[in-house]
This record gives C-alpha cells, structure tokens and sequence, in this order.
C-alpha cells in the first residue's frame, strides 16, 4: 500500500488534526505514517494525545528536539523515510534545516516524491534578495508544496516550486475536535455577550507584542465604563516584565494571566471569548486564528500575520490592524465589546471562514498534489 509520510520535529493536537484528516481521506488507500524528531519540545509543552487514524513514530526518544544534533537528525530521518518503501509521498516541514534539506534531496534522487510543508512569507523579516536567491536551492528538492495563504504561497514560487504544485491551506484544525473539547457551541450561541472577554492566546516573547495589546486595553478600558477582561493564555521570558506593565497601566485588575494551557483548557477559554487578539510583529502564520474562528469568535489581528490573507477580511469577521497602533486596536476592542449586533453578524462570518481552515482542507491539497 502507498505511504503517505509527515515529518514534523515535535508533534501537536494539530500535527495530529492534519494526519487524521489525511488518513479518512485515504483510508483503504494510502497508510499515513507521522514522524516526529523528538518526543518533547523547547517551545511548547504540548501532552501526547491518543493516535487513532494514522501510524505515528518517534525518531529519538527522551529527548527534546534542542539535544538531537545533526548527524542523528539526518540518519534517523533519512532510514525512517526509507523504510517505508519506494512508493511513498513524503511531506517536509522545517525546509530551513540543512539535515532535512540533505534528507529531502536524497529521497528525490532515489525516485520519492518529497513535498515541502510551510508558512514562511516574505515580510516576516528584513529580506537580502542575494540571500533569498542562494537560499532557494532549500526549495530544490520538491516536487510541490503546501503553503498558507497568498503570501505563502507567493514566497515559494519565487523560491522555485511551480505555481500549479503550490496548495493550500498548510494551517489547518479540526474544527470537530476544537468545539468538542470547548464544550460550547460557536459564538454567537453559549455565554451571553456580557459575560464574554478579550483573549490573547501566544508566548510572552517578542515578536507576539504583548505590549502593545496591553497598552490597548489600557486606552479600551479608560473609554468605557464597564471594560471587559483580558485574558493572556501563554508564558515566555517576558511575563514579569508585562505583569508589571499592566500594573504601570492601572489595568492589573482587567489582565489575567494563566500561563502555558492545554488544548482543552484553551478550547474551553475560546468559549467564553468574546474576540481574539494577535498583534504579533513578526507571524508566519498564526494558527490561533483558525482555532478561534472554529469557535466563532471575530479577530483583531496585525497585518503581519499570515492568517489575515485568507481567513480575517477587514470589517466581515474582525479588523486588520498595524502592529504599532494601540489607538486603532482599543477603538476596534470598544466597537466590538458594545456593539452586540456587529459582534453577533461578525461571529456568523467567522464560522463560515473557518470552513476554509477546517484540517479536511489540508487533505484535499494532499490529495491535489499527489494526484498531480
């Protein structure tokens, strides 16, 4: 039977949304196999959840991908991937990464299909166009590509995939399992609008500004008179520094921090949300996005994040805002924390986009590039 392979360097629930999704697509047809780096991550802390739909390996056990260093990488990759057999499509993320690229180039001229997963997009730094032209030859090895967004996939096509091999959507969820751990029905049902709260889900680290949020809500909460709570679900090295700056703000009482959640618990917490916000300077992507719309909830997001090609539209669903504007974001806060008829018709906008992020999507580009 053909194998379909997902190599991924830690594993996540929507690592394994994307897999499952795949293998209802293919089931009787392809296997689909997942394979992970490591077991544990530096960056997230994610619990190992129930593998139901696909074959999931762990290449190095007991460590975290931080201690795996290259030669093991590069072995322990290149042997799963053989092992699978000659008639197996493998799929590739972290093209940056000299030992996937070594992997990635053997398995193409072995006669494997090799694929490149990815979300990378020209604005998400200062780009050198020498640099970006010698760093196309990552790119070399693959057949195709699935991207996120228009940026996305702009960006792989001036790094030489072909247009026709790029599919989307790459940042995909299952919208079933984000409403069925929530335990409440998409906005505008469940909580009443009252009740409801602003929600930042991102590490406490730079480039998501949490600064900038903070300094929103503080001019939010001195336009109103009733302002609605913050809640901050994530940690990182600048959490002191930001606990102190809604102290600075007078806000300390409006801002709750709750740390690094599950995904259970963060489901849970989109359901009692009344919008998200992502203000990041710096985003691939954002896949809060696509876990907030499965749950209704309108976006106030920055223009940087890749999510907003796609899946925001200014006005429709949420506002697009610059990273560096805190006016702009607390006027869009209060229009949408008093305005509960623009806030219900916003909520029935977003499930309808959130279609478009459900993780079935991402089985359908598959099946396009295989098919190609």
């Amino acid at each position: 039977m053909r194998k379909l392979v997902f190599f991924w360097d830690n594993f996540g629930p929507l690592h394994n949304d994307r897999c499952e999704a795949v293998a209802r697509k293919f089931s009787g047809i392809c296997q689909v196999v997942g394979l992970e780096l490591g077991g544990k991550s530096n960056v997230y802390g994610w619990e190992q959840t129930n593998i139901q739909k696909f074959i999931k390996h762990t290449l190095v056990q007991g460590k975290s991908i931080d201690q795996i260093g290259w030669m093991t990488k590069f072995t322990k990759t290149l042997r799963a991937c053989l092992s699978m057999g000659r008639d197996t499509h493998c799929f590739m993320c972290h093209f940056d990464d000299s030992a996937v690229l070594a992997v990635s180039t053997i398995l193409r001229l072995l006669g494997r299909r090799v694929y490149v997963m990815g979300c990378s997009k020209f604005d998400d730094m200062e780009r050198n166009r020498l640099k970006e032209v010698a760093k196309s030859v990552f790119y070399a090895p693959y057949n195709g590509a699935v991207g996120s967004g228009t940026r996305s996939r702009d960006y792989m096509r001036f790094m030489g995939v072909r247009a026709s091999h790029v599919k989307t959507p790459y940042n995909a969820v299952s919208l079933r399992r984000i409403r069925d751990l929530a335990g409440a029905p998409p906005a505008p049902g469940g909580m009443s609008f009252c009740d409801r709260h602003f929600t930042i889900v991102a590490g406490l680290v730079p480039k998501k500004n949490i600064s900038m949020g903070l300094k929103a809500m503080a001019l939010y909460a001195r336009s109103t008179v009733n302002p609605r709570l913050l809640h901050i679900y994530g940690n990182g090295p600048l959490e002191s520094e930001l606990r102190q700056e809604a102290r600075n703000e007078d806000i300390e009482h409006l801002v709750r921090f709750h740390g690094f959640l599950q995904s259970d618990e963060i489901c849970k917490a989109y359901g009692s949300s009344l919008a998200l916000l992502l203000p990041s300077i710096e985003e691939q992507f954002g896949n809060v996005v696509p876990e907030s719309l499965a749950m209704g909830l309108p976006i106030i997001l920055s223009d940087r994040c890749g999510a907003r090609d796609s899946l925001v539209r200014n006005g429709v669903n949420g506002f697009v805002i610059e990273s560096d504007n805190p006016d702009g974001t607390a006027f869009f806060m209060r229009l949408l924390s008093e305005d509960e008829q623009l806030w219900r018709r916003m909520c029935l906008a977003s499930q309808n986009f959130s279609e478009q992020a459900d993780s079935e999507r991402f089985a359908e580009a598959v099946e396009s590039l295989i098919s190609a």
